[in-house]
C-alpha cells in the first residue's frame, strides 16, 4: 500500500498537470460514471488527504481516488506511449491539450459533490504531510486503545494518515520497541517523540524518488528494518525478522530487529517466512 509521501508525490504530479488546465477529455471506467463526461471543465488543483486523492473541478465536483495496493495515477506528455498497465486496467483519463493524466487499476474511484468530500475522508485522523496536521491530537488518538499493539494503531488512518507499512516498521525502530507492543505500554518519553519522528520521516521522503529513513546514503542500506530478513540489522547485526501482523483489514509483513526493539513478538508459528528483499524504495516520478 503506497504510503502518504508517494501519494503527496502523486499528488504533486497531477496537480502540475492539470490545475488551471480545461480537461480535452474524459473517460471514467467504472459503470457508475460511465456515463460522466468532465469534458470542457477546468482543473482547480489536486490534493493529498493522507492516501487519498482528491481532484477539484470547476462546478463543484471533486473525483475521489484511492491507490491501496496496485493503483496508481500516470502523467503523460502529448503523443508519449503509455506504459503504466495493459488498457484494460484503465480507469480514469483526464487530459489536456498537452498531458493526459491515467489511473491504472484504481479501486476505489468515485465522483462526489465536493461539498461533501468529508463523506470519502472525513473519517481521517490528522494528516502528517496536511495543513491539519495536529501531533498533540494524533498521540491521543493512538493512546484512546491502549491495549491495542503499536504497528496496528499507526496503520489505522483514523488516528494519523499517511502511515503505511514501510514507516510503520521503521519507526517501530526507531522508538526501540516491537510492533506488537501495546500502545499503552510504549514509554512516555517515546511516547512524545512518536508524532515528531513520523512527521520527519515523510517530509524528509515526499521529494525523494528513493524512500530513506537511514541516512547512510547506501544503496540496500536505505531503510532500516523494513524488506531486510534475514540479512543483519544495521545497527547491531542481529537477522532483522519478519513475521505478518494485522490492520484490521488484512496481514502484512512487519520487520523488526529483535536485540534493537523490546516488546512481544509473535510465536514462531505465526511468523512469515523469510521474504526476498524487494529492492530499494524508488517511486516512479511521471
Amino acid at each position: 500500500m503506497p504510503e502518504g509521501d508517494t501519494v503527496w508525490q502523486a499528488a504533486k504530479r497531477l496537480h502540475s498537470a492539470l490545475a488551471d488546465k480545461v480537461l480535452t477529455r474524459s473517460d471514467l471506467r467504472v459503470p457508475k460514471y460511465a456515463t460522466a463526461d468532465l469534458t470542457g471543465r477546468r482543473v482547480l488543483d489536486v490534493t493529498p488527504r493522507g492516501k487519498h486523492l482528491l481532484t477539484r473541478i470547476e462546478g463543484g465536483l471533486t473525483l475521489h481516488s484511492h491507490l491501496r495496493m496496485d493503483g496508481s495515477w500516470k502523467v503523460y506528455e502529448q503523443n508519449q506511449r503509455w506504459t503504466g498497465g495493459p488498457t484494460h486496467q484503465i480507469r480514469a483519463i483526464l487530459a489536456t491539450t498537452d498531458r493526459t493524466a491515467v489511473g491504472y487499476r484504481l479501486p476505489v474511484l468515485e465522483l462526489i459533490r465536493t461539498a461533501d468530500e468529508h463523506q470519502a475522508v472525513g473519517h481521517l485522523g490528522p494528516d502528517l504531510l496536511g495543513p491539519d496536521w495536529d501531533p498533540d491530537r494524533a498521540l491521543a488518538n493512538l493512546l484512546r486503545d491502549p491495549a491495542r499493539p503499536l504497528g496496528e494503531a499507526l496503520l489505522d488512518q483514523r488516528n494519523l494518515a499517511g502511515i503505511g507499512n514501510v514507516y510503520k516498521s521503521e519507526l517501530c525502530f526507531l522508538l526501540g520497541v516491537t510492533p506488537w507492543l501495546p500502545v499503552g505500554a510504549l514509554p512516555a518519553d517515546r511516547a512524545a517523540q512518536l508524532p515528531a519522528l513520523a512527521k520527519k520521516l515523510l517530509e524528509a521522503n515526499r521529494d525523494r524518488p528513493v524512500r530513506a529513513t537511514t541516512g547512510t546514503g547506501r544503496r540496500g542500506q536505505d531503510l532500516f528494518v523494513y524488506g531486510r530478513a534475514p540479512r543483519p540489522c544495521l545497527r547491531c547485526h542481529t537477522s532483522v525478522r519478519v513475521a505478518d501482523q494485522g490492520d484490521g483489514s488484512r496481514e502484512r509483513p512487519t520487520y523488526w530487529c529483535p536485540h534493537c526493539q523490546t516488546g512481544p513478538t509473535p510465536s514462531p508459528s505465526r511468523r512469515a517466512p523469510g521474504r526476498a528483499h524487494p529492492g530499494t524504495s524508488r517511486r516512479t516520478t511521471n
